[in-house]
């Protein structure tokens, strides 16, 4: 049987890269005369913009670590030890990268046997253990202290969470049992499970204090020392921990029941990771915390050797690294400043990029319109957002009354942009409006403004191709909501310069959005995939397969929602509007849907109805029914699914010959950020390459063996 340490040392082995964590020991005398007290740091030596995680050599200090406070612990010469970590993080989990190193199953097992042989060693120390969470902490930093006797929390940390469910893993060092055994299954479930499927929701310090996970909560200032304080009165009896009761019948049942329906929602059975933490969850109900242990170490080794982990680290990795370094951005230092923004027109998609470009860029911004009244609207909605703030606290009343006056609305374009460094356009979306707009608008802004529009479909190249500075036009495409969707494409025209690129990089990036170069070809990127997607779903419904069948075979993507759900959210008549363009644009592969037709036509703003007494879900609209005419060509739901599928593959095939992104990845960083596609599909194209659709489309996978796969 291999100790501990001989288990580490093969995995650090597999990992020379690992930034390696350190636990230094130091001694203190508590309060109160309490006593000498070992503290243990976790420390990767770098600042908080780079924290702290376990790869096996850092499990290994851990454990060295320990081995010393053992021996106090037996030898007398402690009464309590505690961890923590460095200023602003506590530890955010195992190292990912060491993670997609692994290629056997048995080094999977070893990683999450490594981690509970260190960490249960605190529960098993002679002296009482206290965890205190000065910083942000996920994941195995989360479970570390799970396995202490006592925890503290600061109230200004900004991150809590067990994320793994998100990326396609369970919480595998001791999340499963024993964060059930401490607050019960209900809230262990909510953390694991529901916050990890809303797109990895965080806890804040005030949520881990009142969900029970910790036992105390201290202001950040002076946290640690507060924390000893507080360790010092509880060591000495002066201060009673009490915790509520774990119900373990039914409760305990019915807290499992709801985390499998919540799963189902978010995944609809198509990514396991939910499944086997809530198996697991279900076992802890007796409270046998070695068999939860050996559970965990499965779990994980399992899911560690299988694709959708793979996809979910290849996302994350896209979304905290790509997304960082958009491919074929120009060089930065050719990026203008931006002082002022004009916005033409002021309904609602303009007005919220007047408010986003207000609170993210805090210079002044000025909307104008044909008509006064709809001016006053768009400025109006500004001011309301803003007061909606200072409503709820997240910004003061300074603020409020320096951004209220920050924004402005005009009829003349004159006057408002004539100082103007970044225009963007939020009218219509015709050709022939957009060209009139901005023709009137190089008119009057100054030679070195950028001209920028919203289009969602629209040729940028033609838009600009009738200005004197056609170099100076970019596409910015938003997807709504605009101050959710991350997503920005960018677009870049034919006669699109560098500095005018550059610039728009750089808003982009003040404006907290995930930036993605493409070329200006039909309807970009996302909307290009996701009308081909929809169009096929209408097909095979115009043919004459049922509404119900053609939705059920998309369930297994695990997809947030519905293909008609989703055209409701776009509205119909904007998917028949792109579906429109790209037919005109590739008649041969994207049709325009005669029933789609008729419920625009007949005014309908989807094709469900919702109805309170069936629990507001979707059932077909008996109008919408009515308007349908299908053919007699009825497909099974694995059918429809071989024929989306292939649709979507054949189409990213030719967008990546047309060059309309750089590589695979911009494709499915762009539908995670901009049309919410799960993580563990990795996008699309990993799961495309997974289920063989690639190779059959393509002939070949779109990414190379081990970027979203286990390596060979």
């Amino acid at each position: 049987m291999s100790t501990t340490a001989e288990l580490l040392k093969g995995a650090a082995e597999l990992f020379p890269d690992e930034v390696v964590t350190s636990a230094h020991v130091r001694h203190l005398d508590l309060p109160y005369g309490a006593g000498r007290f070992a503290l243990v740091t976790l420390d990767n030596g770098f600042d908080h913009t780079k924290p702290t995680t376990f790869g096996p050599q850092s499990l290994a200090n851990l454990n060295a670590a320990i081995d010393q406070v053992e021996q106090e612990a037996l030898a007398g010469s402690i009464v309590g030890a505690g961890i923590t970590g460095k200023p602003f993080i506590f530890a955010v989990g195992a190292d990912l990268k060491g993670v997609e190193l692994l290629k056997k199953h048995d080094e999977a097992l070893a990683i999450g046997k490594g981690g509970h042989d260190v960490f249960k060693r605190l529960a098993a120390l002679a002296v009482p253990t206290f965890a205190y969470y000065n910083g942000a902490a996920m994941g195995g930093g989360v479970e570390v202290g799970l396995h202490c006797s006592y925890r503290t929390v600061s109230k200004a940390i900004p991150a809590f969470s067990l994320p793994e469910v998100f990326l396609g893993l369970v919480p595998g060092w001791g999340g499963c049992a024993l964060l059930p055994n401490l607050i019960g299954a209900e809230r262990a479930i909510s953390v694991i499970i529901e916050n990890s499927l809303n797109q990895n929701r965080q806890l804040k310090g005030k949520q881990v204090f009142e969900l029970g996970i910790a036992d105390a909560i201290f202001e950040g200032a002076d946290f640690l020392e507060q924390s000893l304080i507080w360790t010092a009165k509880v060591l000495k009896g002066d201060t009673e921990v009490v915790r509520a009761e774990v119900e373990r019948g039914e409760v305990w049942d019915a807290a499992v029941a709801k985390g499998r329906a919540i799963a189902d929602s978010k995944v609809h059975g198509a990514a396991p990771a939910a499944y086997r933490a809530l198996d697991i969850i279900a076992a802890a109900k007796d409270g046998d915390l070695q068999a939860g242990f050996d559970a965990e170490d499965t779990a994980l080794a399992d899911l560690i050797m299988g694709g959708e982990l793979r996809s979910g680290i290849y996302a994350f990795n896209l979304v905290q690294k790509r997304a960082k370094r958009p491919a074929g951005a120009p060089d930065k230092s050719l990026a203008r400043p931006v002082t002022k923004v004009g916005v033409v027109g002021a309904g609602l998609m303009a007005s919220q990029l007047a408010l986003l470009f207000l609170r993210r860029l805090e210079v002044p911004v000025v909307l104008t319109d044909i008509d006064q009244e709809r001016v006053d609207k768009g400025v109006g909605y500004v001011h309301a957002e803003i007061q909606k703030l200072l409503g709820k606290g997240r910004i003061n009343q300074d603020k409020a009354n320096r951004l209220t006056a920050l924004v402005t609305g005009v009829l003349d374009k004159a006057e408002g942009f004539a100082d103007a460094d970044f225009i963007i356009e939020a009218v219509f979306e015709e050709m022939s409006v957009k060209q009139k707009v901005f023709a009137e608008v190089e008119a009057v802004a100054p030679a070195h403004a950028i001209l920028a529009t919203n289009t969602s479909s629209l040729s940028v190249s033609e838009m600009a191709s009738k200005l004197q500075h056609p170099e100076r036009v970019v596409g910015f495409h938003f997807f709504n909501p605009v101050a959710i969707l991350p997503l920005l494409e960018i677009v870049r025209g034919e006669q699109t310069d560098d500095a005018s690129l550059a610039t728009a990089f750089g808003v982009a990036k003040k404006l907290k959005k995930t930036a993605v170069l493409t070329k200006d070809a039909p309807a970009f990127v996302v909307n290009r995939i996701l009308t081909r997607f929809m169009g096929e779903i209408q097909n095979v419904i115009d043919e004459g397969t049922p509404v119900v069948t053609a939705e059920k075979a998309i369930e297994p993507l695990g997809l947030p929602m519905s293909p008609l759900v989703l055209l409701e959210l776009v509205g119909p008549a904007i998917g028949l509007h792109v579906s429109e363009t790209l037919n005109r644009a590739f008649p041969e592969r994207f049709t325009v849907s005669p029933n789609l037709a008729a419920v625009v036509k007949a005014g309908k703003r989807g094709f469900y109805v919702y109805k309170a007494e069936n629990g507001f879900k979707p059932e077909l609209d008996p109008e919408v029914a009515a308007l349908l005419v299908q053919g007699d060509s009825v497909l099974t739901e694995e059918q429809v699914r071989d024929r989306v599928l292939d649709a979507v593959a054949q189409e990213i095939g030719l967008m990546l010959e047309e060059g309309v992104v750089a590589e695979a990845q911009d494709i499915d960083l762009c539908l995670i950020t901009g049309a919410g596609w799960p993580f563990h599909l990795g996008g699309i194209t990993p799961y495309l390459d997974r289920e063989g659709v690639s190779e059959r489309v393509n002939g070949k996978k779109f990414l190379a063996p081990g970027l979203a796969s286990v390596p060979a």
